[in-house]
């Protein structure tokens, strides 16, 4: 996910993409626990999107 498409999101739609993100993660790290991740990088991946998603956030919110 790239910033200009999560700078284009309402307010709206990026609190519930970093929680769909969250959810994302929580199942990541069971499945990486229990050995049937299949591609380990989505975790990182998974994060760096959530950090993303925060900072537009926050940019946002300091707009206003």
């Amino acid at each position: 996910m790239k910033a200009n498409e999560i700078r284009s999101l309402t307010e709206k739609e990026l609190e519930q993409r970093l929680v769909d993100l969250k959810k994302d993660l929580f199942m990541l790290r069971m499945q990486h626990a229990t050995n049937h991740l299949d591609n380990p990088v989505k975790i990182s991946t998974t994060r760096r999107d959530i950090a993303r998603v925060k900072t537009v956030i926050r940019e946002k919110q300091l707009e206003r």
